[in-house]
């Protein structure tokens, strides 16, 4: 059987406009979103389209934050059971040495040679949070991977790298799809990865032809919760895993039949600016998946983990290059989302960030 290991990192609440979308709608609204956004995106943020991963109440600096995007996915997988145990960097003196960072442990004699691409990642000790310096297990390694929601491809690229396996990405966009297949032939990984334009509820590929299905904050999108579950189970393999990181409103309390007015209020203005349906909490994503018969489900709460992160990318937008990057742009597509994001973390009760194996 498959395990399933979602992993809910924003919360939201039930959306009245979405509901009226007709689909055909919401999926040109989504396409037409990130064929627009994703390029100011990219040269503010790089390759990840999705959130980091910090210490709960953390300090952290703008230059923190693609480190902990890294994390994220490191995150996941660790969770899912596919990789060990991060090291954290305060376990290593860091020097540069000709396009190799040597990494010496500080409690081990022996030195560590993990080749990097300086071009992409900045100097700094914060990205060592990302190495994947993990006692694995070779059995456990993907080998061939389905990216649902895949952006401009930074997962697949990164899991390719990481374990050698070969990857595939779906999104609806266009403009992602030809960035993300642009980038891989240029870091070399045109025979790891590739990129097509594909609706999640309806995707082109067999029965049980991955052995990880991984979806990044994709699944909000969808319309059809139950269908989209069904898709992911469908095309993973016999034993496969099934990552899935999305945004969730926070689950309802026994006497509670739906959210409170406020926060519907508040949670419905992200929808409009992300062209978002209506939302499910994990408890209801843990249903479904249990009625699919599927193994080793597991959840957990990981909203104080991204709490900084949309702080993060208002602060970065006042940055030259954010503000030049915006000057051509549309800034509100940039600005509006993560200042809701804050208003809505600001009541702490009505959302969360879970976490499902």
């Amino acid at each position: 059987m498959s395990k399933f290991a979602p992993v809910a990192t924003m919360t939201s609440g039930t959306v009245t406009e979405a509901e009226k979308m007709k689909d055909g709608v919401l999926k040109d609204g989504i396409a037409e979103f990130y064929d627009g956004s994703s390029g100011v995106w990219e040269r503010i943020w790089g390759d990840h389209m999705h959130h980091g991963f910090y210490e709960p109440g953390s300090t952290v600096s703008v230059s923190d934050h693609r480190a902990a995007q890294i994390r994220m996915i490191d995150e996941a997988l660790r969770f899912a059971g596919l990789s060990g145990r991060i090291i954290s960097p305060s376990h290593f003196n860091v020097h540069y040495i000709s396009g190799v960072y040597l990494l010496i442990p500080v409690l081990v004699p022996t030195y560590v040679l993990v080749p990097i691409d300086v071009n992409k990642y900045e100097l700094s000790t914060a990205y060592f949070f990302g190495l994947n310096l993990f006692a694995e297990d070779p059995e456990k390694r993907p080998k061939n991977v389905l990216d649902v929601g895949c952006g401009i491809g930074g997962s697949s690229r990164y899991i390719a790298r990481k374990y050698g396996a070969t990857c595939q990405g779906i999104t609806l966009s266009p403009v992602q799809a030809q960035r993300a297949n642009a980038l891989a032939a240029s870091q070399g990984l045109a025979d790891k990865v590739s990129f097509q334009v594909a609706d999640a509820l309806e995707q082109p590929f067999p029965d049980g032809q991955f052995d990880l299905v991984w979806s990044m904050e994709s699944g909000e999108h969808m319309p059809d919760k139950a269908k989209f579950v069904n898709e992911l189970a469908r095309v993973v393999a016999p034993g496969g895993t099934i990552i899935l990181v999305t945004w969730c409103h926070r689950d309802l309390g026994p006497s509670e039949e739906t959210l409170q007015p406020w926060e519907k209020e508040l949670l419905n203005k992200i929808s409009k600016s992300f062209y978002l349906p209506a939302w499910c909490s994990t408890a209801d994503y843990v249903k479904l998946l249990e009625s699919l018969s599927l193994q080793d489900i597991k959840a957990a709460d990981w909203s104080q983990h991204v709490a900084p992160f949309w702080p993060a990318v208002i602060q970065s937008a006042l940055t030259w290059r954010g503000l030049t990057s915006l000057l051509r742009s549309d800034p509100i597509s940039y600005f509006a989302p993560g200042y809701e994001f804050i208003r809505v973390k600001n009541h702490k009760g009505s959302v969360r960030n879970a976490v499902d194996d």
